[in-house]
């Protein structure tokens, strides 16, 4: 289990350098936010693929060696993934977008933080799961949370970035929605395929909205340590982080794992400090620390 846990606390640190680089990338080019999203998706699509393919192999060997028909995916258990790959694109731009116009750290204390105790809020009328006082206290911790962390980034910006705020926000919601679908509207998928599928559609979904805004000229401006950038992206959180989170979860019960990926936001937020020199404060860390403190609570009290 300790494997386990150490191989989460790894993705969540891989992740955590995604908003770092991504905003690296939004200050010395001209890409924009969708197409970044759409690039991450692009590259790391044939690693999972590949990743597809032998999982797929491997089950097909386990049917023979037990004399049994390999299971295939109905067209019926298509329409869960494809969903979370709609959400999975509507994240991928608001949380991108939300740190450009604001800060990496910012951006995904919130975007991050909030979205598993609106879960848990949200499961109430959706799944008929009445919230628990514990959870209701979570929501209100959390509230309270992100209002020391917009004031924060006042206060260190000069002036309300309410643009940012409301898309990590949307990016919030966007997440409890990919949450909940993948928590309840499970097909059984293997893991990977799961991946790729949902991966794939929100790249198609992406490109088109890439095409629209002008998307590939900002593409075209990139030199080759930018595009290095934008393949690191792709490979490193994306590719070698999922993997690591994947693999660490077959031990680690998923109340631990939770918790253990809150690690995320605070690795952002401290090497957003020490890269992009973005500063929370006194009050903005103790909003962070609610604020995490909330997403914990409401992780303990939704897995009972």
């Amino acid at each position: 289990m300790i494997r386990g846990a150490l191989l989460i606390a790894l993705a969540a640190l891989l992740w955590a350098t995604t908003g770092i680089v991504a905003k690296f990338l939004f200050t010395g080019s001209d890409l924009q936010a969708i197409s970044l999203g759409f690039l991450r998706l692009a590259v790391a699509l044939p690693f999972f693929f590949a990743l597809m393919v032998r999982e797929q192999r491997a089950e097909a060997r386990t049917a023979r060696d037990e004399s049994r028909t390999q299971r295939k995916l109905p067209f019926k258990a298509l329409l869960p993934l494809l969903a979370l790959g709609v959400f999975q694109a509507f994240y991928q731009g608001s949380y991108l977008i939300a740190v450009d116009l604001t800060g990496a750290g910012i951006a995904t204390l919130i975007a991050l933080c909030l979205a598993p105790v609106l879960v848990a809020i949200m499961a109430a009328p959706l799944l008929g799961e009445k919230p628990g006082l514990v959870t209701i206290l979570a929501l209100v911790a959390a509230i309270a949370g992100t209002a020391m962390l917009v004031v924060s980034d006042m206060e260190s910006a000069g002036s309300l970035r309410l643009g940012g705020i409301l898309m990590a926000v949307l990016a919030a919601f966007v997440y409890a929605g990919f949450t909940l679908t993948s928590r309840y509207s499970s097909t059984g998928a293997p893991v990977f395929t799961t991946a790729f599928i949902c991966f794939l559609t929100a790249a198609v979904v992406l490109l088109p909205v890439v095409w629209l805004i002008g998307g590939f000229n900002g593409m075209a401006s990139l030199n080759l340590s930018q595009w290095l950038m934008v393949i690191y992206i792709g490979v490193v959180p994306t590719c070698i982080g999922y993997l690591s989170f994947f693999t660490g979860m077959k031990t680690t019960p998923a109340t631990l794992s939770s918790i253990i990926v809150t690690l995320e936001p605070l690795f952002v937020a401290l090497l957003a400090w020490i890269f992009l020199g973005e500063v929370l404060g006194v009050v903005g860390i103790t909003g962070a620390i609610i604020l995490t403190a909330a997403v914990i609570i409401a992780s303990k009290s939704s897995a009972r």
